[in-house]
């Protein structure tokens, strides 16, 4: 088991295998495929993004409403697949974690070897367990995009797998 403190420093990743079970503690952004728009856009146009990617990871999820106890409701994984035409323009910036779940393209597996990225997998069906994890939620930007909009997360403990590694090694 490795434990991953975000915002991380790059040795920290090294250390991460294939296969390791990594705990995931500290901030979390969220965005699903509009925000990823949205902050393609940003680059290509030369703006400033609303949070800085280095050191930073991103979670793909599907939340729900908040529920009393809890900073969220139901906090599972999204599929990943419809981030990929995003992901290696945000790993060329800087971005190297990414949760969710599902198989990423070949162009992505690419990036995140040749960026030395983290591909983590939250597990499906377990947005309760997640939503235990979560110390906070906020609605960081985009609030137009409702239950879309780019979220900041502090995590305590978030389970996930590594699928693959900075060194491009998968499972």
């Amino acid at each position: 088991m490795v434990t991953l403190n975000l915002p991380f420093n790059e040795e920290e990743l090294e250390k991460v295998n294939a296969g390791d079970q990594v705990m995931i503690s500290g901030t979390l952004y969220v965005g699903r495929d509009q925000v990823h728009k949205r902050l393609k856009s940003a680059i290509d146009n030369g703006e400033s993004l609303p949070f800085e990617l280095n050191g930073n990871g991103i979670y793909y999820m599907g939340p729900s409403p908040k529920v009393e106890g809890f900073a969220l409701g139901s906090a599972g994984p999204t599929t990943s697949a419809r981030m990929d035409p995003f992901s290696p323009l945000l790993l060329k910036h800087g971005l190297r974690v990414m949760v969710g779940k599902g198989p990423r393209s070949a162009e992505v597996l690419s990036a995140i070897k040749e960026y030395k990225g983290l591909y983590l997998q939250a597990f499906g069906g377990c947005g309760a367990l997640y939503s235990s994890c979560i110390l906070s939620s906020e609605v960081l930007c985009y609030p137009d995009l409702g239950p879309e909009a780019l979220l900041k997360l502090e995590v305590k403990n978030m389970p996930t797998i590594c699928i693959v590694d900075s060194r491009g090694n998968k499972i």
